[in-house]
């Protein structure tokens, strides 16, 4: 585990470890080639559509379906009493409550079946020949619902007297959460010298991938055995989660996933539609179709976000944090999702802490349902929020201290020569330079020249600033994870992996490794990653963790071949499997220059060459990477903003990111991470703003009110440096960068507004600074 891969011991030249390959699926996508759940059409389909709930609250006393099931087409109309055998939708995290007793776990149903509790709540689905008839009928089921009063914040959801969502969640409590040593922070914050508080709001957002849901189901029932199409983050875990809420063996089930055009995490999940959708294929005889529309999305795809939070930062007499504590509420929507409150809770902990030396953390946490749409994994899952928060602490201290922010920071780095380092959190830092990274994002930003900018902007009327985001995030640690090395009867060779690529591009990378550790061309390489059948173990995308996981699986899987290949060629080559030695992709008889590359003898046994009984008849080798502990990507973002205090519009004008990956497998699909996640980082930070009136609808339910980030909204450069300090925690060397963009953007963006309000005795303004809110900010300080 500590023999990190080195691409120079390896085959790695113009395709290996740390080149930069244009992605090999790009071709195939922009021809419009892709195949995308909605792209599968089986024989015989039927189509399904949702009736969802109008009310964010409210008792049913009766689902009318007799208008609809005498449509034209109309093949069935199902509610949650037909659905009656199946299992629960579970959150698979296990919390406690600060006393040691069970979180709450509130049941949810595929369909909801005594009360609906939040606006789109699905309570009944209609299958049809065709879609449009389906969504006629759907239209035409009559809901006979009693409404309830609705709360859609959680300081209102735990108030006395609050409308109840649940039974098994008295008070609408979910969690009552608490991580660190509370008399050890208590005391910490009584010595401090100076203590620096803010509240702040981690606005809730809508993931609005680019694909909307969609599944096709289909049974045999020759073999008893579902099949469903679905988009997903790894077929395995999926599998087996979905398996569950409908009672069969894993083996009963096979999910399939083709192209998915994005997640985020919130596409991991198994939602209500795919049940009902099984149970109509099985019930009719016949497969069964649905695709979301992106009106529905709002309300029936899960949320991101949503947190309000007392932050607090306690200092001694020379600025050195002696601890951090959060307080604050957790917004889990109308049901628990698949990870639950994971985000508001644990994650905060562990990502808080950043790249400072911070003794003492404490998180204390109130996680409640509300009557809104339930929350789940959004790129980063809590690991954003942490560091958004810390680094907002830092900028508000150093601001009422009189000291220079970034010497704040460098005063409470984490130094090189004090790896490996142990946070209060139980997470333990093994390599990195936070201060060389802070050094360099400074001056690759032209800090120095930053008075002459502003002081531009001001003669032109503008306020600008400039903001600083250090993060340091802690990835999920790689479970158990299949490396399969196939080499296929057309003289291909096949990757079967069990995460999952959604947007992207893991066959390059996967592609590269293998070529780095056997020499395979990477136009030989094919990759399997969305067939739960072809699969032993796999567990799936998130986390920032694929390249580390899968990575790792390859190369072990790779010493397999290469263990194989040395007994076959030796028997090839006359000699001891001992006196064989493999290097850039071919065998050979040690001392001698006699040999046999890899894909020649591959094409040896496709011939059919004869074989003792002692050596291996194949290459092939289906491996599993047993686990690896956490890694911890670093890096420091640098955001400069322009702001028009007429109408409040900020614009991103210059932005400049410092990161440390550890070993970069390719550079070009980096980079490109990280612009798509400063761009949702910057998406969440000034315009998106998910609103609920007080009756729990979602006023903000199309693209007509809720704005998303579009490429005019993107700074004109993109300023991208790598500067790798490998890892040992796994054998790549790798450290994960999926979600690093949103983790420095948040801060480095919100940080830079607050700096060119500042002039105006602006201290802090909340997400997201949308041109009303930084308006109003400046009016009500000129007023």
């Amino acid at each position: 585990m500590n023999d990190v891969f080195k691409a120079e011991d390896s085959a790695a030249l113009k395709f290996g470890v740390g080149q930069p390959v244009t992605r090999m699926e790009d071709p195939t996508l922009l021809r419009g080639e892709g195949r995308y759940t909605d792209d599968v059409s089986l024989p015989g389909q039927a189509h399904a559509a949702f009736v969802r709930s109008p009310h964010a609250h409210g008792v049913i006393r009766g689902i009318g379906t007799d208008a609809a099931r005498a449509m034209p087409g109309v093949l069935a109309v199902y509610t949650a009493a037909d659905l009656a055998n199946y299992g629960l939708l579970k959150c698979v995290i296990a919390f406690q409550h600060r006393d040691g007793t069970p979180m709450a776990t509130p049941p949810r149903h595929a369909l909801a079946a005594d009360k609906v509790r939040f606006v789109g709540d699905p309570v009944a689905v209609v299958i049809a020949e065709t879609a449009d008839r389906a969504r006629d009928a759907a239209e035409a089921v009559e809901l006979d619902i009693d409404p309830l009063p609705a709360v859609t914040r959680v300081p209102d959801a735990i108030a006395a007297g609050a409308p109840q969502l649940y039974d098994e969640a008295p008070g609408n409590l979910v969690l009552d959460y608490h991580f660190g040593d509370a008399e050890k922070v208590a005391e910490a914050f009584a010595r401090a010298a100076h203590v620096t508080r803010l509240e702040i709001l981690n606005n809730r957002v809508v993931v609005n991938a680019m694909e909307p849901r969609a599944a096709v189901a289909a049974f045999d029932a020759g073999t008893g055995r579902f099949t469903l199409h679905a988009p997903s983050q790894g077929v395995f875990g999926k599998r087996n989660n979905l398996a569950a809420v409908m009672g069969i063996p894993t083996e009963q089930i096979r999910l399939l996933t083709g192209n998915v055009g994005g997640s985020f995490g919130m596409k991991g999940a198994v939602f209500p539609e795919y049940v009902c959708l099984l149970h109509g294929a099985r019930a009719l005889g016949r497969p069964v179709k649905w695709t979301d529309h992106r009106s529905d999305s709002f309300v029936s795809d899960h949320h991101g976000r949503d947190m309000e939070v007392v932050a607090e930062l306690a200092l001694d007499a020379e600025g050195r944090f002696l601890a951090t504590r959060f307080t604050g509420y957790g917004n889990l929507g109308a049901y628990l999702s698949q990870v639950g409150p994971m985000m508001t809770t644990l994650n905060i902990a562990k990502n808080s802490i950043g790249m400072y030396r911070t003794p003492l953390v404490e998180v204390n946490t109130l996680c409640a349902v509300t009557n809104t749409v339930p929350i789940g994994a959004y790129r980063g899952a809590g690991r954003p929020e942490g560091n958004y928060y810390m680094e907002r602490l830092i900028d508000t201290a150093a601001a009422e201290l009189g000291v220079d922010r970034i010497e704040l920071r460098r005063r409470n780095m984490v130094a090189p020569g004090e790896l490996p380092w142990q946070t209060p959190a139980g997470t333990a830092y093994d390599s990195g330079d936070f201060p060389g990274l802070l050094a360099r994002a400074v001056e690759a930003a032209d800090w120095a020249g930053f008075p002459a900018r502003r002081d531009e902007s001001a003669a032109r009327g503008r306020l600008r600033g400039l903001g600083i985001g250090c993060y340091l995030e802690v990835t999920a640690p790689p479970s158990s994870e299949m490396g399969g090395i196939h080499f296929e009867p057309d003289g291909t060779v096949t990757i079967v992996t069990g995460t999952l690529d959604y947007g992207q591009g893991h066959w390059t990378p996967f592609a590269q490794v293998l070529h780095a550790k056997l020499g395979i061309p990477l136009d030989r390489v094919r990759l399997v990653q969305g067939d739960s059948d072809r699969l032993i173990a796999g567990g799936g995308t998130g986390g920032s963790k694929s390249i580390m996981a899968s990575g790792a699986a390859i190369l072990e899987a790779g010493g397999l071949v290469i263990e194989k290949g040395r007994q076959i060629a030796g028997h090839l080559l006359e000699a001891g499997a001992f006196d064989i030695e493999f290097r850039d992709g071919r065998f050979s008889v040690a001392g001698t220059d006699q040999g046999i590359g890899l894909m020649e003898l591959a094409g040896r046994l496709r011939a059919g060459m004869q074989l003792p009984p002692d050596v291996p008849e194949s290459l092939d080798v289906d491996h599993i990477f047993k686990q690896a502990p956490s890694a911890y990507p670093n890096g420091c973002h640098v955001a400069e903003v322009e702001i028009d205090p007429e109408t409040g519009v900020t614009e991103v004008v210059r932005y400049v990111m410092v990161n440390d990956f550890g070993t970069v497998v390719n550079p070009l699909l980096v980079e490109g991470q990280l612009h798509g996640g400063v761009m949702q980082g910057v998406g969440q930070a000034l315009m998106e703003r998910t609103v609920y009136d007080p009756e729990g609808q979602l006023t903000t339910g199309s693209f007509v009110d809720y704005q998303m980030p579009r490429a005019a909204d993107a700074p004109p450069v993109f300023t991208f440096e790598s500067r790798p300090q490998p890892t040992a925690t796994n054998p790549l060397g790798a450290k994960g960068c999926g979600e690093a963009g949103c983790a420095g953007s948040l801060p480095a963006v919100m940080n830079a507004v607050v700096d060119a309000l500042s002039g105006l005795g602006i201290r802090h303004i909340d997400m997201p600074a949308t041109p009303l809110a930084v308006w109003q900010a400046i009016a009500a300080r000129q007023g």
